[in-house]
């Protein structure tokens, strides 16, 4: 499934010109044209990595990597800040409100996607490492191959991951059973289909499947829907 990538700019030509590049070399993408609107968003779908502006309405990109890392399950998602503002000052800053990587504009859309390949494949190893370890200490004695679909989750770790599903992820996952398309899905859900797409992509992320047919059947075997 493709990486899901967030844009965030109170500018629609910058918006529109990231996107259509990002989305011809592969990734999905989703676009908030201010903070709030963001981080409702990186709460709601779990982009694998986010691309802002600093100057915005409401919620400027400062604010926004700030309320990011406030959270636990955001603290290692990737994050660029592109702005206009070059000033060393300026750029300690946002290193200091917790971004990855400082990219001033104006900038090559191609400088743009070797970056962002860059901290995808480090964040890829970096959440494989913490979800081995993460398993192992919950007692599943995991191999690094990660491969938990071999053994029974206990009820204590069905609990946990049930609790990291959010409640729109579960009701896509109930319809997932039933061998509904994306399109009956959203009908059912009043999603966009491209919507309905994210969050099986976060579904098969959580889950550590890699297609539907495998995330169905490992719902059902450890019980996380009805």
């Amino acid at each position: 499934m493709p990486l899901t990538i967030l844009i965030v700019d109170d500018d629609l030509g910058t918006r529109l010109s990231i996107s259509d590049y990002l989305e011809l070399s592969g990734y999905s993408v989703m676009t908030a044209d201010d903070g709030q609107e963001a981080l409702a968003m990186v709460e709601e779908y779990h982009p694998d990595l986010i691309v802002t502006d600093i100057i915005m309405p409401r919620m400027n990109g400062y604010d926004l990597v700030r309320r990011v890392r406030q959270q636990p399950g955001f603290r290692l998602l990737p994050v660029i800040l592109l702005t206009a503002r070059t000033k060393t000052q300026e750029r300690i800053l946002g290193y200091q409100s917790g971004c990855d990587l400082y990219l001033p504009k104006p900038f090559e859309l191609e400088e743009l996607a070797a970056a962002i390949r860059n901290l995808l494949e480090r964040s890829q190893i970096i959440q494989s490492q913490y979800t081995s370890s993460h398993l192992e200490n919950l007692g599943t004695h995991t191999p690094k191959s990660l491969d938990t679909h071999n053994s029974d989750l206990t009820d204590i770790q069905k609990s946990q991951m049930l609790c990291e599903l959010t409640s729109r992820e579960q009701q896509v996952l109930e319809l997932l059973t039933h061998g509904l398309s994306n399109a009956e899905m959203g009908q059912q859900l009043y999603l966009s289909p491209r919507t309905v797409e994210k969050h099986v992509s976060s579904l098969l992320r959580k889950t550590l499947t890699s297609n539907r047919a495998e995330l169905v059947r490992f719902a059902i075997k450890h019980g996380l829907v009805e």
